[in-house]
């Protein structure tokens, strides 16, 4: 149990039993971290915006339903949400100046179920502008900072602002959205857990979207306790899938895709001591290619939701977002339905693959956290692409630490529906390997 000012340190299951026992209250709760906020949030920049007034009022309805011993699943948790995710009265700017200045007038979906299970949200976090890149260096929204290192990484994105917010205690949970890995890379480069769930298991209402054939909703935890509560909360997940035997696969010849070594050596580490490993899956032509084709029709994705908002707002477009809609734009028509077509032949050839209870086991990114203004990797996205091509549930999880002490994020990937299994393997390999540690510096 923590001590009085560490409440931050406290799991879903702890923070109920500190309120339970009189310890704390979700109103102190609150206010904790507020305070954290308020101390640490102009070093990491991973909120946009704070509702202070909104949460202090939902953590008094919160104080007085554990007085009266009626507490919901999430009862006084503080949750932070990711800015293209609706949240009542806050700005819906999705990381855009061209949407700047548009207020939710309703939750999303799933901020609905999060605030009916008792959780109370925080505000808005930082993310990638529009959601299309992976390092939540956002030109209007300011450049996200991972909380591990010394002050120079890159938490990678687009949910970055929601995986510094819970890295570094701002939080205890927040969402993320994920079309090519944005929940699970910056989950791995800042050493959370992230659970991208099956596409259309949970509703997009209320999500500005990148590409709706690719985009999923997801929460964001500091432990797998944590992830699977957020979970049975937000999408009930199948829990017969739990009890199948699961067998492990992994990728061969990693996909043509080059990973670091100190990241290959973990992974291997990890894999060589997993039972039922059964075979690998080959990705043909490669990682990349299919990488790079998801991410050209997400840019196309992306128009129809820019399109209505009018030529002054879509004037205010970054350069670098400008430059990459362009390009998509001005691809041939033929190489168009050619990315589509290696899309759906890659994302129907890992369904068949996995069956029923096959896991894909695989590093979460080829590397650990990259300096925040250097160029992006290009391949940073090569291994989550995958679960987002063939509609997928996927988690990543801290996998251990590189020589410079970042972290790495290993990554599961299992079969339709199957949220159950995949977290019980990603606990079973958590308690195996306990690779989570919190960043020194924010603890």
């Amino acid at each position: 149990m923590a001590r009085g000012g560490d409440w931050h340190r406290l799991g879903i299951t702890e923070l109920h039993a500190a309120y339970s026992r009189g310890l704390t209250s979700p109103s102190a709760v609150v206010d904790h971290y507020l305070a954290r906020i308020e101390a640490l949030d102009g070093g990491l920049r991973a909120f946009v915006e704070v509702d202070a007034k909104a949460a202090r009022a939902a953590a008094l309805l919160s104080d007085g339903r554990f007085a009266t011993d009626s507490r919901r699943p999430l009862e006084g948790v503080p949750i932070a949400v990711k800015a293209n995710i609706a949240v009542k009265g806050l700005e819906h700017g999705a990381g855009m100046a061209a949407r700047s200045g548009m207020v939710a007038e309703e939750d999303a979906d799933v901020v609905t179920r999060l605030r009916a299970a008792g959780a109370i949200i925080l505000g808005t976090t930082n993310m990638h502008e529009a959601a299309l890149g992976a390092t939540t260096d956002n030109p209007f929204t300011g450049r996200c900072i991972n909380p591990h290192g010394d002050g120079q990484l890159s938490p990678g994105g687009s949910s970055g602002g929601s995986a510094v917010a819970v890295a570094a205690g701002l939080c205890l949970a927040a969402l993320g959205t994920d079309t090519l890995g944005s929940i699970r890379i910056p989950s791995a480069l800042c050493g959370i857990y992230g659970l991208k769930p099956t596409n259309g298991l949970l509703p997009a209402t209320g999500l500005v979207p990148l590409s709706s054939r690719f985009d999923a909703i997801g929460p964001m935890a500091r432990s797998m306790d944590d992830l699977s509560i957020l979970t049975n909360v937000l999408c009930t997940p199948d829990l017969a899938t739990a009890m199948r035997r699961s067998r492990f696969l992994t990728l061969a010849r990693s996909g043509g895709t080059d990973v670091a070594p100190e990241v290959a050596e973990r992974i291997a580490a990890i894999l060589a001591d997993l039972p039922d490993q059964q075979g690998d899956v080959a990705v043909r032509p490669d990682c990349a290619t299919v990488c790079r084709a998801t991410f050209l029709i997400s840019a196309r994705d992306l128009i129809p939701t820019l399109v209505p908002l009018g030529e002054e707002r879509c004037a205010r477009i970054s350069g670098d977002i400008t430059r990459i809609l362009e390009i998509a734009v001005d691809r041939d028509e033929k190489k168009n339905r050619d990315d589509l077509l290696l899309v759906d032949q890659i994302g129907e050839m890992l369904r068949r693959e996995l069956g029923s209870n096959a896991i894909l086991v695989t590093p979460t990114t080829p590397q650990t956290a990259f300096v925040q203004g250097a160029p992006m990797p290009e391949n940073i996205a090569d291994f989550t692409v995958l679960a987002n091509v063939g509609g997928l549930p996927a988690i990543s999880i801290p996998a251990g630490r590189d020589s410079a002490d970042r972290p790495i994020g290993l990554q599961l990937i299992g079969p339709q529906g199957s949220e159950a299994m995949l977290i019980a393997q990603a606990r079973m390999i958590d308690d195996r390997i306990r690779s989570y540690a919190p960043p020194p510096a924010y603890w």
